[in-house]
């Protein structure tokens, strides 16, 4: 009967010391929800961490040679863009080779094109005050009169 005792007592505590080690476990499996630039390296190498150590390394060599060299700004523009073709997902393996590409040049402002909208519309002037509306206007439905029912017509 003793046995009988010790185990029933003892598949509880079994259970709650499983649960605790499995708390105090390290949470590193878990996404970086806080860390945006993390979240955004780990979704775009799909979790592995072989990329996400490449990707890492890529963005703190690239951001130390900005901050170290200040390339003038068409050239970060243009690797910004290069590097975040997918939309909200940017490559820093692709920025770190672009920014630090010698043989890049600015594009000449002749053949930059701009937008038609722009080009097309004059410059804003200030628009004069509205007019006093006196009354609301009826809807049609209400003013007009209930089309005339012609004899055979179901209705």
């Amino acid at each position: 009967m003793a046995s009988i005792g010790a185990m029933r007592w003892g598949l509880p505590f079994g259970i709650v010391g499983l649960c605790a080690a499995l708390a105090s476990a390290p949470a590193a499996a878990r996404p970086p929800l806080g860390d945006l630039v993390t979240l955004n390296i780990g979704i775009n190498c799909q979790w592995q961490q072989q990329c996400i150590k490449s990707q890492t390394k890529a963005m703190k060599r690239s951001l130390k040679y900005v901050r170290q060299t200040q390339p003038p700004l068409w050239r970060l523009q243009m690797c910004n863009r290069n590097a975040g073709r997918q939309r909200l997902r940017v490559d820093w393996a692709g920025f770190d080779n672009c920014i630090r590409n010698t043989v890049l040049r600015p594009v000449p402002a002749k053949l930059v094109k701009g937008s038609p909208r722009l080009a097309k519309t004059p410059a804003r002037t200030a628009k004069p005050p509205r007019r006093a509306i006196p009354g609301k206007a009826p809807r049609l439905t209400q003013s007009a009169p209930p089309p005339p029912s012609a004899p055979g017509e179901r209705g």
